[in-house]
């Protein structure tokens, strides 16, 4: 796939971009670097290469899931404008 001024112009509108027009045909430049470094890491041998998230084999860390209310709602409640019933009070939305 190539990118020139036309499609880097579509996908700056697309992301609300404004980009000057001189600056459309160094773009496309860049894009098509990148999207030709993608290519090439599709040409990479990775036949029986297991998927793995870090270079270490290191377990991940973890803690035991203890479901509680944190114990905070006093905390949690003191710079509402209004509580009632250890609950926030909010003006009426839907009449």
């Amino acid at each position: 796939m190539s990118v020139d001024a036309k499609i880097v112009r579509k996908i700056a509108h697309l992301a609300r971009l404004g980009i000057a027009e001189e600056r459309l045909n160094p773009l496309a430049d860049e894009l098509n670097g990148i999207l030709h470094w993608i290519e090439q890491l599709g040409e990479v041998d990775v036949e029986g290469v297991a998927p793995m998230a870090s270079v270490e084999d290191v377990p991940t860390p973890t803690r035991e899931d203890v479901i509680n209310d944190g114990n905070i709602s006093e905390a949690v409640l003191a710079n509402a404008p209004k509580t009632e019933a250890g609950f926030f009070v909010m003006p009426k939305a839907v009449e």
